[in-house]
Parts: structure tokens; sequence; C-alpha cells
């Protein structure tokens, strides 16, 4: 049975990989006209970079993006207040957490496909449910669907017409990113960095040898604050030098603004020949890192899934195996996202000495289970 992925990102082209691996056949339908080397930084986490491992991909990411071997929230000086060392799990797991431009991980990902079997400018607007489905797009064309991967984001389609019981949340912040042309000091190079202060969050991590993707947050009362460079540089001004001369030496149009919104936990995730992947699924505010690690934990669990049982059964089983895990990460995201932003100045001190006094092993007993991925 031939499977039709709605949507190519990160998710849906890590399970057409997957698929393609297994001989699994797939048609992948996505709504931009083109896929360019767009976008800003991720970071593909232990659990992610385990995936790419079990795909034959890992080498091949490592050399396109930069090594991290620490997560560090501090002070706005960049002080350390809280550091999760990651070497621990990259000898535990023989792999590396690599910090990689978006664009250049969808490219990779496209090498490894049929890009025959990839459409492109299909906008999905409507799904007839009868067995077999009908997909109707925005161009007027239609297509027939034995069965039905949706990988069509926070947003999904797929998932408003079979599972319409969901609501999007709004976190009341917003979130800047950029990538600049840029050098990090030489014992930068190899961490992330995220600083915390009065209500204000600033992250930025080296993607590759002369590129840092950088990430900023706060909270807004009514509507985004679509600050100008100069403003969000002075919003800011009060961080580490570094920090501004990130901001600055940005280009205008490579400064991405968006609104932080998650998807609170649905129930299901399959029902008959229909199933979600990815934001379609369990969209998470951005405070842990995992969206797209969490979409790429998917795609393999249900690749596998697909491989060992019948479809239906295989879209139950994934469901099952996935769905805790991905939860726990929004709820605890979401929680980590507000606590971040206290504007109370007794409970930030709060806030602060618990992130300075928590144990090392909770800290490793809490990275155990997120890099953990299910047997199927």
């Amino acid at each position: 049975m031939k499977i039709d992925i709605l949507g190519a990102g990160i998710g849906g082209l890590t399970t057409a990989v997957a698929l393609e691996q297994k001989g699994i056949d797939y048609t992948i339908y996505e709504s931009a006209e083109t896929i360019k080397l767009a976008g800003t930084g991720i970071i593909m986490a232990n659990n992610a970079m385990q995936v790419f491992q079990k795909l034959g991909l890992r080498e091949e990411l490592e050399a396109l993006g930069n090594h991290i071997s620490s997560l560090n929230i501090t002070e706005a000086s960049l002080k350390t207040v809280s550091k999760v060392d990651l070497s621990y799990f990259e000898q535990k797991y023989q792999v590396k957490n690599v910090a990689v431009h978006r664009g250049v991980l969808q490219q990779m990902l496209l090498k490894h496909i049929d890009t025959s079997k990839l459409k492109l400018g299909k906008r999905l607007v409507q799904i007839n449910k009868e067995h077999p489905y009908t997909l109707k797009f925005d161009d007027g064309t239609t297509a027939s669907s034995q069965a039905i991967i949706g990988a069509d984001g926070i947003h999904s389609v797929v998932r408003k017409e079979f599972f319409p019981k969901f609501q999007i949340r709004k976190a009341k912040q917003v979130c800047w990113r950029g990538v600049v042309k840029y050098e990090l000091p030489q014992d930068l190079i190899g961490e992330l960095k995220e600083a915390w202060y009065n209500n204000l969050r600033f992250g930025f991590v080296q993607i590759a040898k002369d590129k840092v993707y950088w990430y900023a947050l706060t909270t807004f009362n009514n509507s985004i604050d679509e600050h100008q460079k100069d403003q969000l540089k002075e919003k800011f001004n009060k961080f580490h030098p570094i920090v501004g001369e990130l901001i600055g030496l940005t280009p205008v149009d490579q400064i991405h603004t968006d609104e932080v919104s998650d998807l609170k936990p649905i129930s299901s995730w399959a029902t008959g020949n229909v199933c979600l992947l990815g934001d379609a699924a369990h969209a998470m505010t951005p405070n842990l890192g995992q969206g797209a690690c969490q979409a790429i934990e998917d795609a393999y669990v249900l690749s596998e899934c697909l491989e060992k049982y019948p479809l239906q059964e295989a879209f139950k089983k994934y469901q099952k195996l996935r769905i805790a895990k991905a939860q726990s990460l929004v709820k605890t995201s979401w929680h980590i996202g507000k606590m971040a932003h206290v504007k109370n100045p007794f409970l930030a001190k709060c806030v602060n000495f618990m992130l300075k006094n928590s144990p090392e092993v909770m800290r490793k007993k809490q990275s155990e289970k997120l890099f953990k991925i299910a047997t199927v």
C-alpha cells in the first residue's frame, strides 16, 4: 500500500527517508513551490542523532554542522547558572549533538529520497474522508489516497479533518531568530548559551565555521512587538556585548519574528488509515529544543512499525510507543517557558536558585529519559 505524506518539513522528509530504505512506497505532498535553503538554526540532540545513526546519515550530518557538548543557562553576563554536560550521553550512544542550519538539514534529507515522489505546490485544503480518501489541493487538483501521514505542522489540515477536537495554545511570548556570519570565541564554539534576565532570554550557538544561530524571547500582553533591529538590540542592552554584536550584524531580512504557541496534548494520533506526526501531533514551544527532534523520533518509530505490522495496527502501535513521551515534553516545555519569564523579582530569584542548586544526578536522569528511543 502506498502511503501519502502531507508535509515535507523535517518530520515528513525523515519519514520518507526511512520508508525509502525499507522499500515502502510513498508520495510526499508539500505546499511550498520550492524547498529553498531557508530558515534559521536547529539543534539535533542526542535522540535525533541516534535516529540518523540508524538511517546511516550521522556522519554526513556531523560534517554539515557544529558539534556541541553542553547546554548552559546563564546570567545576562554569560556567567553559567546551570549546565547540562552532554559528554556522558555522547559516549553512551556514540553520537554527537549537532547544531546545524535548518535548510542544510532539509537539503541533506532531500538527497536521500526519490524526488520524483515529491509533489510541490500542493497545499492541502480538504479531505474526503470516505476510504479511499480524496485529497483536495488549492490548485484545484485532487489525489486518491489509501493511507495518510499528516506531517503538515501545527496548523495541520489532516488533524483538523480527522481529529477536530484540539486547541492551539498561545504562550503570549514572541521569539526572534536569526543566522549571522560570525565566528564565536574558541571557548564558546562547542556549547549552547542561553542567557536569562528580567523577562528576556537570548540564546546562541555556532552552526557552521562562520555562522551563528541566535534566538531571543520575551513576553507580550496584547500583540507581538515587531521590533526594528536597533530597538531589538536596545532591548537586550544589559546583556553581554556579544549579544548586541550578533543582533547588529544580522541582516534585517534574516531576522524572523514568530509568536510562540503549542498544541495542547490530544488523546489520539491515529484513526483508520490516518496518523499524525511531528507538530501536527504534538507541536511544542521551543524551550527544550525538541520539536524537530521529536518529529525525527516519530519518523523512525513509525517506519519500524510499518515494517513489522499491518498498516492500521502499525499506526496504533506507533501512537502507543510515542504519545506519552512526546506529550510529557509538550507539558514540560510549556512550564519551562512560563518559569523563564516570571516577572516577580522574588520568584525570579527562586527560579535562579533552583537552577543553580538542582542536583547533577537529577539533570542526568531527565536527560536519560529524553534520549531513550522506543524499541519496536
